[in-house]
């Protein structure tokens, strides 16, 4: 008999962020990957025990991106954007990337806009990273290849 292949799962730290064609650094985390779907229950007038459940609407959570604070100030850029009313919508990827650092996956998303920023935590008892976050709220992700 055979020995089957192995299909080990790919690292969660191998990946890029891309915002409108635009690498943006290296971030540390990014989560938010993810989408619901409503469930619309349904009876009709002539079934008494049973529920018919249809697809509502899709929502997608807002993306939240975490990099370590530097210099570059194109992500508060972007969302002083936002502050001043001049909002400024874009497209990005996030890149899972495999052990040769090849690309696997692409996630889409788009429309996006960051609908919240944080600066680094100060902490002079500790020896991290300080570290800036980005929300982006958008309007659909997409898994590709």
């Amino acid at each position: 008999m055979a020995a089957a292949e192995r299909n080990d799962p790919y690292t969660a730290f191998n990946f890029l962020v891309e915002i409108d064609g635009m690498t943006v650094g290296g971030f540390s985390e990014v989560s938010g990957i993810e989408s619901t779907v409503d469930v619309i229950e349904y009876r009709g007038g002539d079934e008494h025990t049973t529920v018919r459940k249809l697809p509502g609407v899709v929502r997608y959570p807002n993306l939240v991106l975490k990099r370590g604070w530097t210099d570059n100030r194109d992500l508060w850029e972007w969302y002083q954007t936002v502050i001043d009313g001049q909002l400024e919508r874009r497209n990005g990827v996030i890149t899972q990337l495999d052990e040769s650092r090849q690309p696997v996956h692409r996630f889409e998303f788009r429309e996006g806009w960051p609908c919240g920023w944080a600066g680094p935590h100060f902490d002079a008892g500790k020896s991290a990273v300080a570290i800036e976050t980005l929300e982006i709220c958008h309007e659909g992700i997409q898994l590709s290849e």
